[in-house]
């Protein structure tokens, strides 16, 4: 029978270690939820000077990778 194996308690500079690629696949998720709004025609919500402004796909700046 196998021993119970006590698991590591995560470190807390995680995200710190990982930062890198953290920023990078945030910056690739949101690239591609922004083309796919504007390729569907759909509008996206953004924050601008703390209000909420609705831009239409025309609208929408995609940045290349």
């Amino acid at each position: 029978m196998e021993k119970n194996i006590e698991l590591k308690k995560p470190s807390p500079y995680l995200l710190v270690r990982h930062d890198a690629e953290i920023d990078q696949a945030f910056k690739k998720a949101v690239r591609e939820a922004l083309l796919k709004h504007k390729l569907a025609g759909n509008p996206v919500a953004v924050s601008r000077d703390g209000k909420v402004a609705i831009l239409q796909p025309e609208e929408i700046v995609v940045n290349e990778p």
